[in-house]
């Protein structure tokens, strides 16, 4: 508890008021990274094993831009800040150990930008949402990756639609995920999509006890790779049960 402790008050300067609140959930995210690391261990080097391919396949490389950069552990950084010229990270908070991390390589030509990438405020408002659009004024990007982001727009929005759904329109969880995935097909770059598109409560026995559908049957690109990943592993949460994620990679 004192490290997390410490990594929230490290964080906590250098995040926007607005997104202050999302703090505690990188902190938690960041803790249990650490506890899980061996099971997540495989998990994550799919993810860079699919960026990589993504910039292996690009013609130019000029601009990069992570969607949903995290905490870094799935994401071939030093790859990437040698392959382009620029490389921008973007997520709703970069906790203390990113920043650090930045100063420490040396990464000059890396950016660190905060944003809500889920589009749910302009849904609110009555508009169209267009999350993505503003990758339209990117100067020569040549690549945008998606990094383990889309299904935490789908629940973060799914939880704040039961908590006002007299404000929203029906369906608003589909339709993020969805403009999601257009803005990442519909514009002249090259992108890497990895996402986990479902999950299962399965017990020591390997009975599974739920399941969920993570794209709210929303439709996603034909995968190139696809893992499970042991998100809640048996010790985690419960003695008994682990939680499953499937993932797919697209590029």
């Amino acid at each position: 508890m004192i490290a997390e402790a410490l990594l929230y008050a490290a964080t906590l300067p250098f995040t926007s008021k607005p997104h202050r609140k999302y703090i505690r959930y990188s902190v938690n995210l960041w803790s249990r990274a650490n506890r899980c690391s061996r099971q997540w261990a495989e998990h994550e080097t799919n993810t860079r094993r699919a960026i990589l391919a993504a910039i292996a396949g690009c013609k130019q490389r000029r601009t990069a831009v992570v969607l949903g950069s995290g905490l870094l552990r799935d994401v071939p950084i030093k790859e990437l800040a040698a392959s382009f010229d620029t490389v921008v990270l973007i997520d709703l908070v970069h906790v203390a150990t990113v920043r650090m991390k930045m100063r420490r390589k040396a990464y000059r030509n890396v950016r660190l930008i905060e944003r809500d990438l889920s589009g749910y405020d302009a849904l609110a408002a009555g508009e169209q949402p267009e999350p993505l659009g503003f990758l339209r004024n990117v100067p020569y990007l040549d690549l945008v990756v998606s990094a383990n982001l889309l299904s935490q727009i789908g629940r973060g929005a799914q939880r704040r639609f039961e908590a006002e759904r007299e404000r929203m329109p029906e369906g608003t969880v589909e339709q993020l995920i969805a403009a999601h995935l257009s803005g990442l097909s519909r514009m002249p770059f090259k992108s890497c999509l990895v996402t986990d598109v479902s999950y299962a409560v399965i017990d020591r026995n390997g009975k599974t006890h739920e399941e969920a559908d993570l794209m709210h049957g929303v439709a996603v690109p034909d995968a190139r790779a696809a893992w499970a990943w042991p998100v809640v592993p048996i010790g985690e949460e419960s003695p008994d049960y682990q939680v499953i994620h499937q993932v797919i990679a697209a590029w």
